[in-house]
């Protein structure tokens, strides 16, 4: 879970840039990258922290150009490390820089054949990197000495041919203009827009989100489709092209149940109108399993649920009432490194009212629950406020499996849903009824927004891997690699390596 964004326009984008990657902090609070072009030279900076920490005055005085690439991000494997943090550089050729977002399952395979076939070294860990080394790799293949947009989607088919997972790409070719395509199933989201100038003249953006777009004052024009490309030259043409045969959309569910804004289009439906058919549909299933329920009040957990929650308290013409106060300078738990920090950060995250609780039977909503840790914390609030009795509602249903498309799920086993039912869970998290909705609910929650989409990646949910990339020896090497302990040494090892050695890829 990444955000990107890509920007041809008339005048410098680093300002632009920056108010689109603060947009789309929610998708990334590792680490922020930008990387602007003004004739044939590049200007980047890129470190940890958030967009507003990494960019300074004195950064944005040197990012000048008219065309450029930025990118948040959160450690897809685990971890925090500068080195990882994007966009990355290759200087041949042409000079190019990428971001993206998502996950490429065969990265280390395509690595090691990049290295005996095609003699490109890898630097880091980072996927990003090696999706980078294959599109220069396959550019250079096209041997011009300046490259068509024919040539550049030949080169993007081919990147298609030998890489798999879920990714949405952003590239700046030094002099040329702004590439961005999206995977063959479209799992990773991406827009474009446009916005016209009081001249007449059209200035381009890509994003991960259509929030950013408004944002900065660009209309919307459409998702890229599955597999498709978009080449913004730096005069402001636009070209596209499908570079897959056999593509089709099966976006993540997951970005409309937590990952996205609800101010956010994406792939044609509107992230809020799903999120209130999920609370319809919460309700609904309340009403065929406890048609005689006894709650008296619906309260969410902030932020992403307050949708859901509103429209289930509605459609079950109980109280909402909004009984928890949330830090808003605390980051988002699930993706925190480790699970010491994680409870830390619960109770410092969110503090109860205690009148909302005292003697009441209380249904609390959040978007899903993933390791627990939170809903445990919470429930526990709830009773140490007075409430009578603690159901628990989950606006997703029971996340069962990791995620290898470009999320951060734990290992399975420090799934909370694994292996148990949803009695064991409730007993797990300390509350007296856990509701989770179906899966074929929230599909048509958003299907009804968009019955042109094919299917949905579902994988957390159902283990069902949309790209047919997936064996259980895959997931077996997951498991070993996303586990707490295997990240705590994995960044520790970093951390080590980065106080010996300043060979961080950034410019200040």
């Amino acid at each position: 879970m990444c955000g990107i964004v890509g920007i041809v326009a008339k005048s410098y984008v680093n300002q632009t840039i920056f108010d689109a990657l603060t947009v789309l902090q929610h998708r990334g609070q590792d680490a922020a990258g930008m990387v602007t072009c003004e004739s044939d030279r590049f200007f980047m900076r890129k470190d940890n922290g958030l967009v507003n920490e990494v960019f300074r005055t004195r950064h944005m005085k040197r990012l000048g150009g008219n065309m450029g690439i930025g990118h948040v991000r959160y450690p897809t494997a685990g971890s925090s490390s500068s080195a990882e943090a994007q966009p990355f550089y290759v200087n041949s050729p042409y000079g190019i820089a990428l971001a993206h977002n998502g996950n490429l399952t065969n990265a280390d395979e395509v690595a090691e054949t990049m290295f005996r076939a095609d003699l490109r070294h890898i630097n880091t860990t980072s996927d990003s990197e090696v999706l980078l080394n294959v599109f220069a790799h396959e550019l250079q293949q096209q041997g011009k000495l300046k490259p068509e947009p024919s040539d550049i989607f030949t080169a993007v088919e081919r990147v298609h041919g030998r890489v798999k997972g879920g990714y949405a790409v952003v590239a700046v070719i030094t002099g040329y203009g702004i590439l961005a395509f999206r995977d063959p199933n479209g799992i990773r989201p991406l827009v474009y827009g446009k916005r016209t100038l009081a001249n007449g003249q059209e200035e381009f953006m890509v994003a991960s989100e259509s929030v950013a777009l408004d944002v900065c004052g660009f209309e919307l024009v459409r998702d890229i489709e599955p597999g498709e490309a978009i080449f913004i030259s730096m005069e402001g043409e636009v070209f596209t092209q499908q570079c897959v045969k056999d593509s089709r959309l099966t976006p993540c569910l997951f970005e409309y149940v937590y990952l996205a804004r609800p101010d956010s289009i994406i792939d044609e439906v509107s992230v809020h109108k799903a999120r209130m058919r999920m609370g319809v549909k919460l309700a609904e299933k309340v009403l065929r399993e406890r048609p005689d329920h006894n709650i008296d009040v619906v309260i969410p957990i902030p932020d992403t649920s307050r949708t859901s929650a509103l429209e289930m308290a509605y459609h079950l013409d109980v109280k909402f009432r909004e009984g928890f106060i949330k830090n808003r300078y605390v980051g988002r738990t699930f993706i925190m490194p480790g699970q010491a920090q994680r409870k830390k950060s619960v109770r410092r995250k969110l503090n109860p009212i205690e009148m909302e609780f005292k003697d009441k039977v209380v249904m609390l909503v959040d978007d899903s629950v993933v390791r627990g840790t939170t809903s445990q914390q919470i429930v526990q609030m709830a009773r140490d406020m007075g409430a009578k009795k603690v159901y628990f509602a989950s606006a997703a249903p029971a996340v069962r499996y990791p995620n290898v498309y470009g999320i951060d799920m734990p290992s399975a086993t420090e799934l909370i849903a694994h292996n148990r039912n949803d009695e064991e869970i409730a007993q797990e998290i300390g509350c007296d009824w856990m509701l989770y909705q179906d899966l074929d609910d929230l599909k048509e929650s958003v299907l009804a927004g968009n019955p042109e989409i094919q299917d949905f990646d579902t994988c957390v949910f159902d283990g069902k891997y949309v790209a047919g990339d997936i064996d259980q020896s895959y997931l077996d090497r997951l498991e070993q690699k996303r586990n707490d302990s295997a990240k705590a040494e994995k960044d520790g090892q970093q951390t080590k390596s980065n106080e010996s050695s300043d060979l961080h890829s950034r410019i200040d």
